[in-house]
């Protein structure tokens, strides 16, 4: 199979394209089970793009419940190097509307109890993560939601929350007090997942609505999410379309090397059986090491 290097999650409105051909399905296993769901890859503009339903089709996972180590890795397995994630959001700020698109550029993680790497278990890894969206991949895709003509903004903390309720109204007024901009459940551990395979992340967030400290708009329902989230399925496959064509061939970045420094074990700690499942993310720095 040709490889694939761009990877989009998201709802199984974004695959649904009229220009995307070449359309196969692959079910792949990684050694923390299977993804999501088949991985949908087609050519977009001359390019293989894998698309993969972050919550399953008919949507059957919960945030909480989904298995996102097996979603990253089974998408390096496909040779992705840049992911895009589609997600929804809440805002936190008055001027993040509803059905706005943001591009964040940090990242609070308030889960609990989520797998949230790669290692352990006898392999210590500790990788950088100040800036948790690639910074070049954000600004493409900025630019490629940009030429869609909707609203959109560069920047914003993006909070996660383990779900699957949503906020109370005093959580909702912490989080606006902490500095946070946009709320959901899903950006964690995508994003550091990514990183610890060394693939760029960013994410294209569509406001939903104001979460339920805006005292002027009704609590959040799941109605309103759905007709707001909908209202932008085309603005995110035309933003896709557009990323695809200006996206260059050959993307090297910091990402791409994130392990480089970050792997503590001495190779010849490393059990035998890590470096076996998890070859695909660091051999490439145990070449020569028994």
């Amino acid at each position: 199979m040709e490889p694939v290097t761009l990877a989009v999650i998201g709802g199984s409105g974004i695959y649904e394209m009229e220009e995307l051909t070449d359309v196969t399905e692959v079910r792949l296993h990684t050694p923390f089970g299977e993804p999501s769901d088949a991985i949908v890859v087609g050519t977009l503009n001359g390019r293989r793009v894998a698309f993969l339903p972050r919550h399953g089709r008919g949507h059957r996972i919960s945030p909480g419940e989904l298995n996102s180590r097996a979603n990253i890795y089974a998408l390096k397995q496909l040779g992705a190097t840049q992911i895009i994630s589609v997600s929804a959001c809440g805002s936190l700020r008055e001027d993040f509307a509803p059905r706005d698109v943001v591009i964040p550029d940090q990242l609070f993680d308030r889960t609990r109890g989520r797998p949230l790497s790669f290692f352990g278990n006898g392999l210590v890894v500790h990788i950088s993560f100040a800036e948790p969206f690639c910074r070049r991949l954000s600004a493409l895709l900025y630019q490629a939601v940009q030429a869609t003509g909707a609203r959109v903004h560069q920047g914003g903390a993006f909070i996660t929350i383990e779900g699957p309720r949503f906020s109370t109204k005093a959580e909702s007024r912490v989080y606006r007090q902490w500095g946070m901009d946009i709320i959901g459940m899903t950006a964690v551990p995508e994003a550091q997942l990514a990183r610890e395979a060394e693939m760029c992340y960013a994410t294209m967030a569509h406001v939903t609505d104001y979460d339920v400290w805006h005292e002027a708009e009704e609590p959040v329902t799941v109605e309103a999410i759905i007709q707001n989230l909908m209202a932008n399925t085309a603005i995110a496959k035309e933003a896709i379309k557009n990323l695809v064509s200006t996206l260059p061939s050959e993307f090297d970045c910091s990402c791409q090397h994130a392990l480089r420094d970050a792997i503590i074990t001495r190779p010849e700690c490393i059990p035998e059986h890590l470096k076996k499942n998890l070859e695909l993310l660091i051999g490439k720095y145990l070449k020569g090491h028994a």
